[in-house]
């Protein structure tokens, strides 16, 4: 049964998901990590498949950016595709001295700046929160490789491009926030609602302390440690 944004037939999708924001990733993931895999989705180029890791079906799908984006895809595969585990792999800003690019982090919660969490609890604050067991997974997981990933509070932003002078990332800083990312709140958010396991992994490419960044085919083609520990961590 086609949704307005996914096209696949109901038991093309696994009930283990894999999301990263870029749609190229989803395609770099699945060519080179599952086995059997075939194409589900390419509605707006949002790409999907499903395939095998370690004899478990996987799929993998872009999530595009931004918490509207994420969350309409989410809500999609928990209520139409019976998802039962997503995890978001995407990439991040550090706006802690202390996270260097290419280091991991596990999103144990998502503050945002987000309205739609606002809107939905008229007016309430929400706490948008991992699933512990996924996030004591992949931490076991990454460790085994002698990674020690940096877990704790994500900050989920609607603004890309700050206006010139706008330094408000470091009020999140000042208060514990680990890095910027678009979509995590959303993911959290759609996950409780529908009680199924949600994590994300995000790998640091820019850093609004330092200034340094990678490119697009960097963030798209060489996270793999990230990669690799989701698909594990995801089939546990």
């Amino acid at each position: 049964m086609a949704t307005p944004h996914i096209e696949a037939e109901t038991k093309s999708v696994a009930p283990r998901i894999l999301m990263p924001g870029d749609p190229l990733r989803a395609k770099y993931i699945a060519e080179n990590y599952l086995d059997d895999m075939s194409q589900f989705n390419c509605v707006r180029n949002m790409f999907g498949y499903t395939g095998t890791w370690k004899g478990v079906e996987v799929s993998v799908m872009g999530s595009g950016m931004g918490i509207p984006s994420m969350s309409i895809y989410v809500e999609e595969l928990c209520r139409f595709y019976q998802a039962e585990r997503i995890i978001r792999v995407g990439t991040c800003g550090s706006i802690q001295e202390s996270l260097k690019i290419r280091d991991l982090v596990l999103a144990l919660s998502a503050c945002t700046d987000s309205n739609i969490n606002t809107a939905r609890f008229k007016g309430c604050s929400y706490a948008p929160t991992a699933d512990f067991a996924l996030a004591r997974k992949a931490w076991e997981l990454a460790s085994k490789r002698g990674i020690e990933p940096q877990a704790g509070t994500v900050v989920s932003t609607d603004i890309f491009y700050a206006h010139e002078g706008d330094l408000s990332w470091e009020r999140w800083a000042e208060y514990g926030g680990l890095c910027m990312e678009m979509e995590t709140a959303g993911l959290y958010t759609i996950a409780a609602k529908h009680r199924i396991q949600a994590l994300t992994i995000l790998t640091v490419s820019d850093s609004l302390v330092s200034g340094k960044a990678e490119s697009a085919t960097q963030r798209e083609r060489t996270y793999t440690d990230m990669m690799e520990i989701a698909l594990d961590t995801i089939i546990s």
